[in-house]
């Protein structure tokens, strides 16, 4: 596989995880509103929104490497 086509895979698999977060942004907001609060169901959500933020930060990472200047 050619480093452009890798680098295509990773850009959709991050596009990916950033609307999934964004959309559990939106849950957790809606779920907050409501009352009573599922405090089980929000913690998980929230952990899993941690999760794909750190696996965001890894493909950006991996996109566009630190260049020490």
């Amino acid at each position: 596989m050619t480093e452009v086509a890798n680098q295509d895979i990773i850009q959709v698999r991050l596009d990916n995880l950033i609307s999934e977060h964004r959309d559990l942004d939106d849950i957790i907001d809606r779920l907050t509103q409501d009352t009573p609060i599922n405090q089980l169901q929000l913690q998980r959500l929230k952990k899993r929104k941690l999760m794909l933020k750190d696996e965001i930060i890894k493909l950006r990472a991996h996109i566009l490497p630190d260049i020490i200047a």
